[in-house]
């Protein structure tokens, strides 16, 4: 089928959903965001079972410790959307390594090897890195702040 063919699906959406998408987007980078503070300060600070449920911080310098910092800083640059595409990429590589890491060695399934988690969060991050945090964001607004300067 030649290109010219190709539905855009932004043009093919019904008025009502195209108007709401960049919002859903950012609606997602929030919970997002808000769900990797979660990780990161049960990892760094002990705080909601602590580091896997351990009951413990992850000790300072270890692996546990770094993802801690990559997911509670990351979750915090994505909540309020600054350099998200970056923070996106950066804790989307980190998905894929814990799960290469921490959920192949139990078997190659996601369902059985308890990574499907890793999984969702990897693709929904390069998603972001790919197509930005939307509309409702700090980099939105400084976008908005420099093409009105020029």
């Amino acid at each position: 089928m030649p290109p010219s063919q190709i539905a855009d699906p932004r043009t093919t959406a019904p008025a009502g959903v195209a108007a709401i998408q960049g919002t859903l987007l950012s609606v997602l980078r929030i919970v997002v965001g808000f769900l990797f503070i979660c990780h990161g300060a049960s990892k760094l600070f002990n705080v909601l079972g602590g580091s896997l449920g351990s009951g413990k911080a992850a000790v300072t310098g270890s692996l546990m410790w770094v993802s801690g910092i990559i997911e509670f800083g990351g979750g915090i640059l994505l909540l309020v959307g600054l350099l998200t595409q970056v923070t996106a990429f950066v804790i989307a590589v980190e998905m894929v390594i814990a799960y290469v890491r921490v959920h192949v060695p139990r078997g190659p399934w996601p369902l059985v090897n308890r990574g499907e988690l890793a999984l969702v969060y990897c693709f929904l991050l390069f998603y972001m890195a790919a197509v930005g945090g939307g509309p409702i964001s700090l980099d939105q607004m400084i976008a908005n702040r420099r093409r009105s300067k020029a």
